[in-house]
């Protein structure tokens, strides 16, 4: 048994068992659809177990006692990683704000709720060199407090402890985010094969006149926001802006709060460029086993301290590192600035005669002053003219940059954490946000009796079992597991935008909120029309399983507040709106991708399992609610009863598909070549694939049609009370 000992691949014991294999069934078969997505967070890889309680462990934190050991580890300088200027808050902040600072609105992934910075790819993005650190740093009070915090909630709150400790009235802080155990692999971050490709690249995420590809917010592959040098690593601060104010935007920040940030991150800490990059290892994932799990490894002088290696840029934004205060915009809009190199080769620009006293001390030696910096971003600030003027606005009134600031602060690290519901702690401003989507709440119950009267009521109004279906549907499924918007509660299908969407059916909707709008009016007990909406649904789908057969209800939970005009920012739940439902068999208009891999998408971002996704699209098929009306995929005689014959029709070899255009295809009698029904790629792909096709064999059964009727309730359920925090 002669093999090399140092290829693994070659090893028969392991049997290649290392990242270079082809042991992917996408990697032999490109165009298999993946369902990994479907598995992101899978049970399985949680080590605390199905029964761990977050919020019932971050309710035994004392928070105070963590805040009071982060100021001591502010200052408490680590031999293995020394501070700058004997302080870590512009660690802390940089850490905090890479792991926040990937959240992007248009689907709501990214941000600092999983703490996903731990792994791949993140750890190990160019743009977050030696975040790593600061994890490290922060082990031994997560050791300390283990289960009662979690990494991202840790995270971000050393973040915010650095403002405070640097002097900054911070704003306040929500717990609640919630513990990964492997990497999000499946998130969409861009097509290039390269970190840091410039734009002209093959897989470049732009096209046109340099139009941002959705929902991608950062400029590269491998960085949070813009490439600090200038676009493509050319300076150029005008250029430089307008990249800035798309990236920003698509985090769901405005001018104002744009300023505030780039200018507030800037105030605390240093960029770090003092020695040549060509000495720095690999990335965490592929350092050696003795460096413990760190990456970067700089073989340069002593590694760290005044070799430290980060961005390549070298140099303090400010004159007083450490301390909050209004020194950024003193130095920018004060001094005249030039592009010069850094040690590393990054370009920098550096003030034009400043005096001695306006430098900062060398990061660790005090009887030396250094020349502070400016990137090519901070450089926008000055030379774009709605920066400018903004900047000259903060420059001019601390207080109010400082508050602007704060509050911004609290939007980066808190934007994906949800409504305030979900916020743990003692520090939880009690100021409703308008970003935080609030919704009233309500301070009634319904008895078994009221509810089935309601029930009555809603059935005998003259609205159709499709109209209540779909409304339901419609109004739960913007549901967005990534940051927690979205769905039934608040009722805000009824409100702009979300009445006007055309995957709304304007028409139809508003015939059905009319109705239920004035059964509301009749009742003795104000009901909100968000329970309504739910439980028309619910009660519309009871008679469709009564008349399959099935004696099974469909679980009713009330206590939805209904959202007011006023309560919802118009603009920002455009991102909400659906361009796409396989569930009702839509899609807007003809996308580049397949209609079966847009589902996925979806299903993901309800927090649908692959099974609870199948056995609620065969539902969906034979109850009619197809988008418009049209009959693609409704394989079934008795339509609108609760039935499994999409998944009996759909797996019987007595039928041929043949295609008729792009997505669309007959479903054909072999023995009469009668054409039986129509069906698109999303419908049929759950008979071709072979994972689906198992769950559809299932389901298909003759033994699981009652299984099937109950485990659509059970998906239903849990579509229609995704955003019950309070149930959850």
């Amino acid at each position: 048994m002669d093999f090399n000992s140092g290829d693994i691949n070659k090893c028969p014991f392991f049997n290649g068992a290392n990242a270079t294999n082809h042991d992917s069934v996408t990697e032999w078969w490109p165009k298999s659809l993946n369902l990994d997505i479907l598995s992101q967070h899978d049970s399985k890889t949680n080590p605390l177990g199905e029964d761990f309680d977050y919020k019932k462990e971050f309710a035994k934190l004392d928070l105070d006692a963590v805040k009071q050991d982060l100021r001591e580890l502010m200052t408490d300088s680590q031999d293995w990683w020394p501070a700058d200027w004997g302080s870590y808050a512009g660690m802390f902040v940089r850490t905090a704000w890479h792991l926040a600072g990937t959240y992007r609105k248009a689907d709501g992934r990214g941000g600092s709720n999983t703490g996903n910075q731990r792994f791949a790819p993140l750890n190990s993005w160019p743009d977050n060199v030696n975040t790593d650190k600061g994890r490290r740093l922060l082990w031994p009070i997560k050791k300390k407090y283990g289960n009662k915090i979690s990494w991202g909630d840790l995270i971000v709150l050393a973040g915010t402890v650095a403002y405070e400790v640097a002097g900054l009235k911070t704003f306040g802080f929500g717990g609640g985010r919630q513990e990964i155990w492997h990497p999000e692999k499946d998130i969409y971050w861009g097509s290039e094969k390269e970190w840091l490709a410039p734009t002209g690249s093959e897989g470049t995420r732009y096209s046109g006149d340099r139009d941002l590809e959705n929902p991608l917010a950062a400029v590269m592959m491998g960085l949070i926001y813009v490439n600090p040098e200038g676009v493509d690593g050319q300076p150029d601060p005008l250029k430089t802006a307008a990249d800035i104010r798309v990236t920003f935007e698509r985090m769901a920040m405005n001018d104002e709060e744009t300023v505030a940030l780039t200018a507030g991150g800037h105030t605390l800490g240093k960029c770090h460029g003092n020695g040549k990059a060509d000495f720095l290892g690999g990335d965490p994932e592929l350092a050696e086993f003795e460096h413990q799990g760190l990456g970067w490894h700089n073989s340069e002088g002593t590694g760290n301290r005044g070799n430290t290696m980060v961005s390549g840029i070298e140099g303090a934004w400010t004159t007083d590192p450490t301390k909050w205060d209004n020194g950024f915009f003193d130095l920018l809009l004060n001094f005249d600035w030039e592009l010069k190199k850094s040690p590393a080769g990054a370009w920098q620009y550096e003030p034009v005669n400043m005096p001695e006293h306006k430098k900062p001390f060398d990061a660790h030696d005090p009887s030396i002053r250094r020349n502070p910096i400016m990137t090519d971003a901070d450089m926008a600030m000055k030379m774009d003219p709605i920066y400018r003027e903004i900047s000259e606005r903060f420059y001019n009134d601390f207080e109010y940059f400082s508050e602007t600031f704060a509050r911004a602060w609290f939007k980066l690290t808190h934007r994906d954490l949800g409504p305030k519901s979900r916020y743990l702690g003692s520090d939880v401003p009690t100021e409703d946000l308008i970003w935080q989507d609030p919704i009233p709440t309500v301070d009634y119950t319904l008895s078994e009796n009221e509810v089935e009267e309601l029930k009555s009521k809603i059935l005998n109004s003259g609205l159709s079992r499709i109209d209540l279906i779909n409304t339901a549907w419609d109004s739960a499924r913007t549901f967005r597991g990534s940051d927690f918007r979205g769905g039934a509660n608040g009722a805000r299908i009824r409100l702009e935008p979300m009445k006007n969407w055309e995957g709304n059916e304007p028409a139809r909707l508003e015939k059905v909120l009319s109705k239920l709008t004035e059964i509301q009016s009749g009742l003795s007990k104000k009901v909100s029309i968000a329970d309504l909406i739910v439980l028309g649904g619910s009660a519309a789908l009871e008679q469709s399983i009564k008349e399959a057969g099935y004696d099974v209800k469909v679980p009713f939970s009330a206590g939805r507040g209904d959202a007011t005009q006023e309560q919802t920012d118009i603009e920002s739940f455009e991102d909400l709106e659906p361009v796409h439902d396989g569930f009702r068999n839509w899609i807007k208009k003809d996308y580049a991708v397949n209609g079966e891999e847009l589902l996925l998408d979806r299903a993901q971002l309800m927090g649908l399992t692959a099974p609870e996704m199948v056995v609620l699209i065969g539902g969906m098929r034979v109850l009619g609610t197809n988008h418009g009306g049209t009959k693609h995929g409704v394989f079934t005689d008795k339509e609108g009863i609760l039935t499994n014959d999409f998944f009996v029709n759909l797996t019987d070899m007595r039928y041929s598909w043949k295609p008729t255009g792009k997505n669309l295809y007959e479903i054909v009698d072999r023995k009469s070549g009668e054409t039986k029904w129509t069906a698109t790629r999303v419908d049929l792909v759950f008979g071709s694939n072979s994972i689906l096709r198992s769950y559809a064999e299932v389901y298909a059964q003759d033994d699981n049609q009652e299984k099937f009727v109950k485990d659509f309730v059970k998906a239903w359920t849990k579509v229609m009370n995704a955003d019950r925090y309070d149930l959850n």
